[in-house]
This record gives structure tokens, sequence and C-alpha cells, in this order.
């Protein structure tokens, strides 16, 4: 591998452009290829972006011997098929999150990927940003005493056409696998293991996915994580982790965190503010990027296992409401 490490973009969405757009800011990453559906697409990128290569299909992406790690930004329901593709070809994977549709998915996708001894890693951008780095910091070093309880919300609001991926359920749409997951996965970094209990609600909307919902997941020495998640609903996306001795309080957790507060008897005692570089997807490209040059195949701060557990998480919430997706049917066939 050079000095420079060479991506492919599979899909033109909105999250694949941000992530071009942050793959441009790293001066040790090249942007060598784009995939789209259609050629016209695929050039349509290439030419916003400056890529040499545009490919009119995601196969001939994944057979470009010159691409060392392809990004995948399709929907969840094509995940696990788009991130196989890559990874029987030799390329190391970043895909997004959710890492795929359910649980059985997921532990195909690592199964795969170990197999082939390739990386992958689920793109969870909270787990790569410096100043949560601190937070964890902040925990280590018993500043709030033990934790017992995390709050946490992950809500936006929008106006999404009927058949928009965002809240079609045949593409994965709704608001635990869209925003959902941020919250859960972020309960999993702070806790570091499995719920022992879980609980949810949810908002079936007319399109027929979750609009809105809540999860309470207990852990086994009684730690509660209370989170919510909705695509219309607006609300503060902030976090608070509350232990013994105090508790730090996060702001625009999953948006663009830039403060970090400690709070101990109610006063606070330390606060950091940080700016964010870029869009953020960039942290996670560097992690990746970090990861290939030390030869891993998996990244600490984003565990593959832990990425099946917070699937399976997901489905256990999920159950109770009836909520299916079309990927689930193919499993049960």
């Amino acid at each position: 591998m050079e000095n420079k490490i060479k991506w492919g973009i599979i899909s033109t969405g909105h999250i694949s452009n941000k992530f071009a757009n942050a793959l441009k800011m790293l001066p040790n990453a090249e942007l060598l290829a784009v995939a789209s559906r259609t050629k016209g697409k695929a050039s349509e990128f290439a030419k916003k972006y400056d890529i040499p290569r545009a490919y009119a299909s995601y196969a001939e992406l994944a057979n470009d011997p010159d691409i060392d790690v392809v990004y995948i930004g399709t929907p969840h329901t094509f995940h696990l098929e788009n991130s196989a593709m890559c990874m029987r070809k030799g390329k190391a994977v970043l895909c997004e999150k959710a890492l795929t549709i359910n649980a059985e998915e997921a532990k195909e996708m690592v199964r795969i990927a170990r197999e082939e001894n390739v990386f992958l890693m689920e793109a969870m951008i909270p787990r790569h940003i410096p100043l949560l780095k601190k937070v964890l910091k902040w925990i280590k070093e018993g500043r709030i005493g033990e934790v017992r309880m995390l709050k946490a919300s992950r809500c936006a609001h929008g106006i999404f056409p009927k058949g928009a991926r965002q809240l079609n359920p045949e593409l994965g749409g709704g608001s635990l696998l869209d925003v959902g997951v941020y919250v859960i996965s972020f309960a999993s970094m702070i806790f570091n293991k499995p719920p022992v209990e879980v609980a949810g609600l949810s908002h079936i909307g007319d399109l027929g996915s979750d609009e809105q919902g809540v999860a309470i997941l207990k852990y086994d020495q009684g730690e509660i994580a209370d989170l919510s998640f909705a695509l219309r609903t607006n609300a503060v996306d902030e976090a608070y982790i509350l232990g013994t001795e105090g508790y730090i309080k996060i702001d625009d957790l999953f948006a663009v965190p830039t403060k970090i507060t400690l709070v101990i008897n109610q006063k606070e005692v330390d606060i950091i503010e940080e700016p964010i570089i870029g869009n953020a997807l960039n942290y996670e490209a560097e992690e990746v990027m970090r990861c290939l040059k030390e030869g891993l195949k998996e990244s600490p701060f984003m565990p593959l296992d832990e990425s099946i557990q917070i699937m399976e998480i997901m489905d256990q919430i999920r159950k109770p409401w009836g909520l299916k997706y079309s990927n689930d049917k193919k499993q049960n066939n």
C-alpha cells in the first residue's frame, strides 16, 4: 500500500456526498472511484468531486484492483450484499450505520470479513470524535463516580415524500435504524456490555415505519439507559451520563458535539469546548486509514462483535412492535 490510501464510494446519495467532502480534506486519502446504478449519476458525482473513475455498477468498482477500501453508502437493506461483494474482492469496507438490517445479517457480514481476512467497520461518527474520548477518560478517572444512568436523544424533524428511504420499511427506513442506532451505540460505548433487559415503545406511521420511539436498557448491575429517537420530531440532541458523584452533559452529541460539561454537587467544575473539524465523517475515515496502516482488521473503537450486539438489541426492541423489514422475510424463507 502506498502512502495514500485509495478509496472507492458505492452510492451517490446524500451521505456519500458528505463522505466525499470529508475525504477531500484528508491528505493521506485519495478518492479514486465512485459507483452508482447508472453511468450518468456516477459521472456527475465524479465530476463534482474530481474523482478519476466513475462506474455504472457496484461490481465494477469492487473489481478495481487499485482500490484499498470502499465506503458503502447505500440503504440499510443493501449493506450486506454490497459489503460482501467488496470484501470477497479483498477490499476493506467502511459500511454506513446501521451495519445491516438485522443481527443475522450482521453476523454474516462479520463472518465474511474474518473469512476473507479484510478490515470492516461500521460508520459510527461519535466513536471517533476527540471530545467523546475525553468523556470516556473522565469516566475512567472516576470523575462522576460509578456510572448509574444515561439519557440520550437523537431526534430530527423531516418531511419525507412517500417512498423516500428514510421512512420506507422496504429499505429499512424508520427512526430505529436511522437515528436510534446512534443512542443505542452510545449506551453500548458507555456501559461497555450488553443489557440484560430491553423494552421500547414506538409510533408506526402511515408509511408503515416507526416515526419515533423510546427504549429503556437495563444492565446487570442495575444501570439504566433512557433513549429516545425520532424522524418527525424536533428535540435537543444532548446526552447526560449520570454517576454516583456527579454527571457529564454533552451538547449536540449526534450533530456537532463541541462542548462537554462536568457537574459535581450541582456545580460545573470542568468545561471543555472543542470545535469539530470538517463535517465529522473525516474522523471515522481517519480511523479506518489508521487501522489499515497498522494492519488491523477491525477498530478497537467500534469492534465488530459490538456492532453485532447493537443489531441484536435493535431486533429485541422492534420485535414487540411487529416491525419487520423486507430482509427479515428473506431469512424466514
